[in-house]
């Protein structure tokens, strides 16, 4: 009976661990971060608007080349 219950504590032990690695490497976080911390609601709206802005720039900077090219010919 003994056996069995540190076999059962070590299957559940694993479990857990596992699962806590599952998530933060899902996540593409570092393995030992807490799986439940999330971004906030701020921190969230701050990367999609930056990235947007950077897609935007990229796009002015495309359509102003094509324009100096053009300007050119």
């Amino acid at each position: 009976m003994k056996l069995f219950k540190v076999v059962w504590l070590s299957l559940v032990g694993g479990v857990v661990i596992g699962m806590w690695f599952g998530v933060n490497i899902g996540r593409e976080v570092p393995w030992y971060s807490n799986p439940f911390d999330t971004d906030s609601l701020n921190q969230k709206l701050k990367n999609a608007t930056g990235e947007t802005l950077k897609k935007g720039g990229q796009a002015l900077e495309k359509t102003g080349q094509a324009l100096q090219d053009k300007m050119k010919e």
